[in-house]
């Protein structure tokens, strides 16, 4: 017997946020989202959870800077026929004018044998995140700099316990203008792209409610290579590993 297909729990509310701690399920959430993507991800390839709390928790996949060269013509990420994906991303919710960072003025420091560049990143809130304002300015200043990159960028938001939307709040700040979503829990995904020689910003938002299933989002990385996040998957991996049971969960024989 297993159980039936569940949707989104409350993490942060009675009686499931005084049974588990929210930080020790997106722990694992993180890190079962990291083996998913690295199941798809080709040679040269890897994601890993990096889990902060009080900062941030996020999935990050890189690309091994020893095989850049030989992965990479023209901007475009060249993938082995093997590794294409099936899975094809909805259109954008909405496509906007966008300009990345064309100068900076810095002092970097490399070693010759330097370590993994990053090409796509996913960030589940936390609710430090949302606490104050200068968290969330934090946080939008993080998720601005990955899109002026070119960095591709997916944020979960499934904390039920604080109201701000970062999401809503990210596009205010790239001056984008976008139908808002009206629900304090979504899914967004976004990707830095040129049409035509000019860069534009694709979006993909989904709101999310508890009870109720989780999307798959596109996660792009720089080039053309995007993998579906099967945030329903992960998340329900991530239950049952955390021994989470539901008593009005469809129990399947």
């Amino acid at each position: 017997m297993e159980l039936g297909i569940m949707g989104l729990l409350d993490h942060f509310h009675p009686p499931l946020s005084i049974r588990r701690h929210w930080h020790a399920f997106h722990n694992a959430w993180a890190t079962y989202i990291a083996s998913d993507l690295n199941r798809q991800l080709p040679e040269g390839y890897f994601a890993e959870p990096n889990v902060q709390f009080g900062i941030e928790i996020d999935v990050a996949a890189f690309e091994e800077i020893s095989l850049l060269t030989s992965r990479v013509s023209k901007n475009i990420v060249q993938l082995p026929t093997s590794s294409q994906q099936e899975w094809i991303p909805s259109p954008p919710t909405q496509t906007a004018p966008f300009s990345p960072t064309t100068e900076a003025v810095e002092v970097s420091i490399f070693n010759s044998e330097a370590g993994p560049t990053l090409m796509a990143a996913i960030e589940l809130v936390s609710p430090g995140n949302k606490d104050r304002p200068a968290n969330r300015n934090t946080f939008i200043a993080k998720c601005q700099t990955y899109l002026q990159q070119g960095i591709g960028l997916v944020i979960v938001d499934v904390v039920t316990g604080r109201n701000a939307n970062l999401h809503e709040e990210l596009l205010r700040q790239l001056a984008v203008r976008m139908m808002p979503l009206n629900t304090q829990l979504y899914a967004a995904a976004y990707r830095v792209v040129q049409r035509q020689g000019q860069p534009n910003l694709d979006i993909w938002q989904e709101a999310l409610a508890v009870a109720s299933p989780l999307p798959v989002m596109p996660l792009w990385l720089r080039g053309e290579l995007c993998l579906p996040v099967d945030l329903n998957a992960t998340y329900l991996r991530t239950c049952r590993e955390q021994r989470i049971e539901v008593d009005t969960a469809k129990i399947v024989e």
